[in-house]
């Protein structure tokens, strides 16, 4: 019982950080409680400065190339959703300190000016700044994280942070030649290893298989098309009015993309188990365990946690912690479980405090082994 309710204060100094002192008076003081899970409890006035988020939208998620986005300009998929940031909230745009935009492939400078379009487009004065940030698979998130430690510094007050990419624009390839120093280190060479091959790397040394593999494709696949049967992502996609243009006759068409095109309700694992590996002849990596290659933009509005009970916003959610943790490049895909437990760590929680996480699906030998 002692080490419970050790753990109670712990989760309470969350609750009520002494660092953040309010000149209002406390409507009830938290302390710790020894009743279980069926405590009421009440925060106070004394969280002004937690980092909140009120509103989260995000286009469909279409595949790259031959999907619903095909034919549409990267930037036109970050207006809809900067577009409902502002809408639903009734936020007045000139109040945004900044806007972070996590994107990876497109050349730095021309998709920095196409965001920054975007933003006007979507009735942003020039007076809100925009950036661009690259942390690779984990850019949209980077985008967060800098907006929040911007708020929690306060350096202003309301941020945007979102993420975007088109795929079928900017493929995955590098630019210009390699320095041929490269062959002397390893480490550095193993950084140009396409991902698909890393993934072969994490299944051989980490022992898990074409199966397990297999078997947790068909099980995500499973819970997309149920959640979305169920309505689950209606309230969080923005329909994307665009066009799509037939390849043989150049015919255009006028379009709404409002449903994610790449989950395959029916798919198996007898399905998925005659697909032939992608990347090694006798790897374990096929295009059905694997994630598609895909267009679609998302972003979320974060502020004060004060400023948002002023606007009668909705708590979203909290932001608590970030890390970013280097792993070996050869083996990439294990950068999750490296890196949550340091976020959790850096909270002050143990992983058993989480009740649920949310990890990159991009390949599933990364989700078994940060499972593991």
């Amino acid at each position: 019982m002692e080490k419970a309710i050790d753990r109670q204060r712990v989760l309470l100094r969350h609750l009520d950080p002494a660092a953040a002192p309010s000149p209002a008076p406390p409507a009830i003081s938290a302390s710790a409680c020894a009743a279980g899970d069926s405590a009421a409890y009440h925060r106070r006035a004394a969280f002004a400065d937690d980092v909140v988020i009120v509103a989260a939208y995000r286009t469909a998620i279409c595949k790259a190339r031959r999907g619903g986005f095909k034919d549409t300009f990267a930037e036109d998929l970050l207006v809809p959703v900067f577009k409902a940031l502002v809408d639903k909230t009734k936020l007045n745009p000139c109040e945004v300190g900044d806007i972070v935009v996590g994107t990876v492939l497109a050349p730095g400078s021309q998709r920095a000016i196409e965001c920054r379009m975007a933003a006007l487009y979507a009735g942003f004065p020039d007076t809100v700044p925009l950036k661009t940030v690259n942390r690779q698979c984990s850019s949209g998130l980077q985008a967060v994280a800098d907006v929040a430690a911007a708020i929690k510094a306060g350096l202003y007050d309301i941020g945007i942070a979102a993420g975007l990419e088109s795929m079928t624009v900017n493929q995955v390839r590098l630019d210009g030649q390699v320095n041929p120093k490269v062959e002397l280190f390893s480490q550095a060479r193993d950084c140009l290893l396409p991902m698909g091959l890393t993934s072969e790397n994490v299944a051989h040394r980490f022992g898990i298989t074409r199966l397990e593999q297999d078997q947790a494709a068909a099980e995500s696949h499973r819970k997309a098309a149920a959640a979305a049967a169920a309505g689950k992502f209606k309230e969080e996609i923005v329909p994307v009015h665009t066009k799509i243009v037939d390849p043989k006759t150049g015919e255009e068409k006028e379009i709404v993309v409002s449903a994610d095109d790449g989950i395959r309700a029916g798919t198996s694992v007898a399905v998925l188990s005659k697909l032939k590996p992608a990347f090694s002849k006798d790897g374990s990596t096929t295009a059905g365990n694997a994630s598609q290659v895909s267009d679609g933009a998302g972003a979320v509005l974060l502020m004060r946690r004060d400023v948002a009970m002023k606007k009668g916003l909705p708590i979203l959610g909290v932001f608590r912690s970030f890390a970013a943790v280097g792993v070996d490049p050869s083996v990439m895909g294990i950068g999750p479980a490296v890196a949550i437990p340091a976020a959790v760590k850096a909270a002050s929680l143990q992983i058993d405090d989480i009740d649920l996480f949310e990890i990159n699906e991009v390949l599933d030998v990364s989700v078994l082994f940060s499972m593991r």
